[in-house]
């Protein structure tokens, strides 16, 4: 056993280390680190794709369809054209306005879906305007895992723990919305700063939106009604999907092929446009994470986080925010909080106390920390992926400069949340 944990703590280090180097592709590095795992004997087969997680993965084919389905109505030109001209042309206050329109989504729906949905978005409204895109996809990005943060089924980590404590949606809105609010503010503040020089449009720019007519830009009014009747079923679905009894992605799935039936288009046609580079690395990435899981490294990781507070609550509410941030922007925060439920659990039965403020710190840790690195969360490579095939690149460096901070200062607002209002 020891030998497999540093086989598979030295595979993956180096494969994490060259996908920041960005000298080869990221899915190409990720897919060759995980059948390393399986070469070198650390996982079977059969244990290496019982870790890919199917509803993520679902989730994302699903929505990736009913989006390239839905890209041929105009319905993205013609939000984006209408989003831009309500912003008068100004990029900042079309970043504000889509900013929002992130978070909300991702907090009523989830950070995946929104991001699917918004970037193709921004990437007409850049592309129109001749500006930069890679401010508007971070920002977006960042936003997104933000939103995610505020309710039960914005973020999978607050799936799983509303599931396993017996959480419901309102607990999580009471007792994470008002520190999101504030996190979201601050970092669209600080934002701001960073990008005020990419930021800018002259008149010619601004002419370019505001001369364009958005009702020109719906090409199939027949298949947009049918995308509107998917998609409400879909959005209910989601809101749904924990009184229904289903996986989002059997709901993202079912939309997807109701699409596809009622659509009439070609199956091979929207199978060609999925993000399949971006789908590959996510099932690597779920292999390289759960060898880490089976050899230990992930729940020693926790018992030490544990094991640092010595039973207070107030430390381990600490340790536990700042611990799962720092470990859920560069592993996968789902299985990494699918080990520290039981072990919170097992915490609060030792203690005897009420270890709710342990949850929110969990939930706060694990979210916001998606936010350090580009693999730090399912949003932020989906938004790379679509740039990418746009023509465009968001690298690891780029976003991590951004994105790493940022996720430093939203952590330790939530520090101060929580010591103001639980401790």
């Amino acid at each position: 056993m020891s030998s497999h944990l540093t086989i598979a703590v030295g595979i993956f280090s180096i494969t994490y280390m060259v996908i920041m180097s960005e000298k080869l592709h990221r899915t190409v590095v990720a897919l060759f680190g995980a059948v390393l795992m399986l070469l070198f004997s650390v996982e079977g087969q059969e244990q290496a794709v019982h870790h890919i997680d199917a509803n993520t993965i679902g989730l994302l084919i699903g929505m990736m369809i009913i989006v390239s389905i839905l890209k041929r109505t105009g319905i993205f030109e013609y939000l984006a054209i209408r989003s831009a001209k309500i912003a008068e042309g100004d990029p900042w206050k079309i970043l504000v306005m889509l900013s929002g329109i992130t978070a909300i989504s991702s907090a009523l729906l989830d950070n995946v879906t929104t991001i699917l949905l918004i970037v193709p978005v921004t990437l007409v409204i850049t592309d129109t305007m001749k500006i930069n895109p890679i401010p508007f996809i971070i920002t977006e990005t960042m936003m997104s895992n933000i939103g995610g943060t505020a309710t039960l089924i914005g973020d999978p980590p607050n799936i799983m723990i509303g599931s396993a404590v017996g959480l419901s949606f309102l607990d999580f809105v009471i007792n994470l919305a008002p520190v999101v609010v504030v996190v979201f503010f601050v970092n669209l503040f600080i934002l701001k700063v960073i990008y005020k020089t990419k930021m800018l449009a002259n008149a010619d720019q601004k002419h370019a939106v505001m001369s364009l007519d958005e009702k020109l830009a719906i090409n199939d009014v027949p298949l947009l009604k049918k995308g509107g009747l998917v998609m409400a079923i879909t959005i209910a679905g989601f809101m749904l999907h924990a009184q229904l009894g289903y996986e989002s992605a059997t709901i993202a799935l079912f939309g997807a092929s109701l699409f596809l039936l009622i659509s009439k288009i070609d199956p091979e046609e929207i199978l060609l446009e999925i993000e399949w580079t971006t789908i590959f690395f996510f099932a690597a990435l779920f292999i390289l994470v759960g060898a880490l899981e089976d050899v230990g490294v992930i729940e020693f990781l926790a018992e030490k986080m544990v094991e640092l507070t010595q039973g207070d609550i107030a430390t381990s509410s600490v340790v536990i925010l700042f611990g799962s941030s720092v470990a859920s922007a560069f592993l996968d925060n789902i299985p990494f909080v699918a080990t520290m439920i039981p072990l919170l659990q097992n915490f609060g039965l030792q203690t005897g106390g009420n270890i709710d403020v342990l949850w929110w710190s969990l939930a706060l840790g694990a979210c916001l920390g998606g936010n350090g690195t580009l693999v730090g969360a399912s949003a932020n490579v989906i938004a790379s992926g679509i740039v990418e095939k746009h023509g465009k690149r968001l690298s690891f460096m780029e976003y991590f400069k951004v994105g790493f901070p940022l996720m430093l200062v939203s952590v330790c607002i939530a520090y101060g949340y929580i010591v103001i209002r639980y401790l």
